[in-house]
């Protein structure tokens, strides 16, 4: 347990759709905050305006809502530390960046691009291909380190463009401590200056990110193993402005399913799964498939999500959201990568149907399908039949189309597999069994099959899947004497005598 309160952040860019591997940082946010009633804030963190696409703000809180791991602050929700989008902060950024060149801790680069391509062509051409701005390179850039201080101040006064880099000291470690991946040390001799303001008067990233970490009083910070060639310098950072430094946890990588590599959208496009929550189109028109809209539940695709780089340290795979925060800890968060496994992501939405009532499986169906004729009570015997069988609520329609109205055709490829020279007087003798009985429910079909059977010598498959053929037109699916006790007498015999005629016919045919 934590010993200070909690209060963790999900802060992504609005550069496009919400990656799965960016729901599952958010998923860990939101667990975390929950396990330790703390508090789950969603930052929009938009300093690059450049990449920003339009509508993707909408879209990440809309697949959040879906996905039932909404912030409990955040643009659209309110709080007490907002504005909760970057953008909207732009003025108190710069007044953070002067504080560090007051007290040394960065500087004035007044560097043109061209000159900083002209010294990188340049150092490319030496035998050094991997240029940077540092501790050793800056000493010979134009910069107020180097520039003489009146000449800095004139530069300044004439509005000349500049950003502000940080000044990271040369030979020191930096040490810290990752609560899934233990120590970090990594010397500032690695690192470059980097920039912390830019000319166009908005902070980058790395100072906007700390100064609203510190100021949003965020305790943890939960985000993606590609962030963490970044700790080292938010860590300075925190030292330069004298604050106290949250807690870090780096996330291991989604990988691709075959092979390695980090997960990407092109993957989906390519091995037939999606790689968001939802739908997303690009502004050319490109759609790109979603979880919600393949027909998934979003409990199912959250207990998937979960389990991708954490486990519970049990055998326990199927967790909804409330077994998901009282079971998870970032210790048990793994270091390496976790491979996506779209047949396991199935697995889930499968079980997570089963799971749910026939009553709700009705009316999703409803929902789906509003055209169908069922009442709510049919459609739940229908579902309660079928969804063991089902990975999606519409596979209960689609693959039970028979129970929704008469099959027009039986399948060919059963009929010549079963039919023998005999079937169709045993289908007789069984049809007129079932015209005689009084009851109709399940278990008195079952009791009189069986002896139907017996009296007339013959085993099971004689006569069990011609009657599936006749009455469904298809070889497999639910107990058929389930299906017929919610068919009924007169429909299921009636069916019979049809199917029996089709049969026949096609049999003469051949």
């Amino acid at each position: 347990m934590p010993n200070k309160t909690v209060r963790v952040r999900f802060a992504p860019s609005p550069t496009g759709p919400l990656h799965m591997g960016g729901v599952r940082t958010a998923l860990y946010n939101y667990l975390f905050a929950k396990k330790h009633n703390g508090t789950f804030i969603i930052r929009i963190e938009d300093t690059d305006q450049t990449r920003f696409v339009e509508g993707a703000q909408d879209y990440i809180m809309d697949a959040m809502n879906w996905c039932g791991i909404m912030p409990s602050e955040g643009p659209g929700i309110g709080g007490e530390f907002g504005p909760y989008v970057q953008s909207e902060r732009k003025e108190m950024y710069k007044p953070y960046a002067e504080k560090l060149i007051a007290n040394e801790k960065a500087y004035y680069a007044f560097d043109t691009a061209e000159e900083l391509d002209a010294m990188r062509e340049q150092s490319k051409q030496m035998g050094m291909p991997n240029w940077q701005y540092n501790s050793v390179t800056r000493a010979s850039l134009r910069n107020s380190i180097t520039l003489p201080q009146s000449e800095v101040a004139q530069l300044l006064l004439d509005g000349t463009p500049y950003v502000i880099r940080m000044k990271m000291p040369r030979n020191v470690d930096i040490r810290f401590h990752d609560i899934i991946r233990g120590w970090v040390v990594v010397n500032t001799n690695n690192l470059d200056d980097k920039v912390l303001f830019k000319s166009d008067g908005m902070p980058t990233y790395h100072l906007a990110n700390i100064v609203d970490d510190h100021t949003m009083e965020i305790s943890h910070v939960i985000r993606g193993e590609e962030w963490l060639p970044s700790a080292p310098l938010h860590v300075m950072l925190y030292e330069a402005f004298g604050w106290e430094c949250p807690l870090f946890a780096h996330l291991p990588l989604l990988l691709k399913p075959d092979g390695n590599g980090k997960l990407s959208k092109r993957d989906g496009d390519r091995l037939g799964f999606p790689v968001f929550p939802t739908n997303w189109t690009t502004a050319e028109g490109e759609l790109y498939s979603g979880y919600r809209e393949k027909g998934y539940h979003p409990g199912a695709f959250i207990n998937m999500l979960a389990l991708l780089g954490w486990n519970p340290g049990t055998t326990q795979e199927l967790f909804n959201l409330d077994e998901l925060v009282e079971a998870f800890s970032l210790e048990r968060v793994s270091k390496s990568g976790a491979k996506f496994d779209p047949d396991k992501t199935l697995w889930f939405q499968q079980q997570y149907l089963r799971s749910q009532s026939d009553e709700s499986l009705a009316e999703e169906l409803k929902i789906l399908l509003p055209s169908i004729t069922q009442n709510n009570n049919e459609l739940s015997i229908i579902c309660g039949l079928m969804k063991e069988r089902a990975t999606f609520v519409k596979d209960i329609h689609t693959d039970g189309h028979y129970l929704f109205e008469r099959p027009s055709e039986i399948d060919q490829e059963s009929i010549s597999k079963k039919w023998k020279d005999n079937t169709s007087s045993l289908l007789l003798g069984w049809e007129s069994k079932l015209s005689q009985l009084e009851a109709f429910d399940a278990s008195t079909i079952e009791k009189e099959f069986k002896s139907y059977l017996e009296e007339n010598a013959v085993g099971i498959g004689a006569v069990l899947l011609p009657f599936r053929l006749v009455v469904t037109g298809v070889g497999a699916g639910p107990g058929m004497f389930d299906i017929s006790a919610y068919l009924g007498q007169k429909e299921v015999v009636e069916r019979m005598q049809i199917g029996l005629e089709i049969i026949q016919k096609q049999l003469n045919e051949k």
